[in-house]
């Protein structure tokens, strides 16, 4: 679910990030005295908590459809990755007092539904969903984590690292392109659909959740205003792009 690499980052990305101010520049012990903004903290660590399971499981009924026995190998290997970034966020919600499957409920059933509106029709599509898909939500969550106080930053852009998926992935389909270029209009036309359901997704969950839309539009802590919000999307649509030149895809 969380396939950014260095190369998807946007052109004009900093490669030296400013130094953290506000809410940014504390830990949590300090910023959570804020209960809504500990609120919001508890609904995104329940987001991510529930897509890194959703992950690790759409990944493991994904190398039923491997054509080979180490593609199926690789697949099983970045599941089991996304389970244990599962553990971790499961492990941090407990740490600070909240109960993970109350924390993640909220988010069940838009995750499932993206999820079943998305579910691909072979092993191609299945590997431009992880690839495309997933990576538009990781990039909404690196803008996110830019806001959080320093300890809840840490975990969120751990849980975010590339599984290898994005490698993987681009190879893939580049050769199954290459060997019929007839593919490359179908898949192109599904990493389009890709994109505006995620983007639909993830306005839902934030909308949904009075404390995280609030963070979002800087009402809690350091959040974005709506210039800045619009920046944002402008960002990851960027990055889109940018992930579909690397499959030899047209956006």
């Amino acid at each position: 679910m969380r396939f950014m690499t260095t190369s998807d980052k946007p052109d004009n990305a900093s490669e030296t990030p400013a130094e953290p101010t506000g809410v940014a520049a504390q830990d949590w012990t300090k910023a959570s005295a804020d209960p809504q903004y500990r609120a919001a903290v508890v609904d995104l660590l329940g987001a991510l908590a529930y897509g890194e399971l959703a992950a690790f499981e759409r990944l493991a009924e994904d190398a039923k459809l491997a054509p080979t026995l180490a593609d199926k190998a690789e697949l099983a290997k970045m599941a089991s990755a996304e389970f244990h970034h599962y553990e971790k966020l499961r492990d941090r919600l407990t740490e600070i007092g909240e109960e993970p499957t109350l924390a993640m409920e909220p988010f069940v059933a838009a995750l499932d539904g993206f999820h079943r509106q998305t579910a691909p029709s072979d092993w191609l599509e299945g590997l431009v969903k992880a690839y495309v898909g997933d990576s538009i939500a990781s990039d909404f969550y690196r803008e996110v984590a830019a806001r959080l106080d320093a300890d809840s930053r840490e975990l969120v852009l751990a849980v975010l690292d590339d599984t290898g998926h994005a490698g993987f992935a681009v190879e893939k389909v580049r050769a199954a392109i290459d060997a019929d270029p007839r593919v490359g209009g179908r898949l192109a036309l599904w990493a389009r659909r890709l994109m505006g359901e995620a983007l639909s997704q993830s306005q839902r969950v934030v909308a949904d959740r009075d404390a995280l839309s609030t963070m979002l539009v800087g009402g809690v802590a350091d959040g974005f205003d709506l210039a800045e919000v619009g920046r944002m999307f402008s960002r990851i649509t960027e990055a889109h792009t940018k992930r579909m030149a690397a499959l030899g895809l047209a956006a």
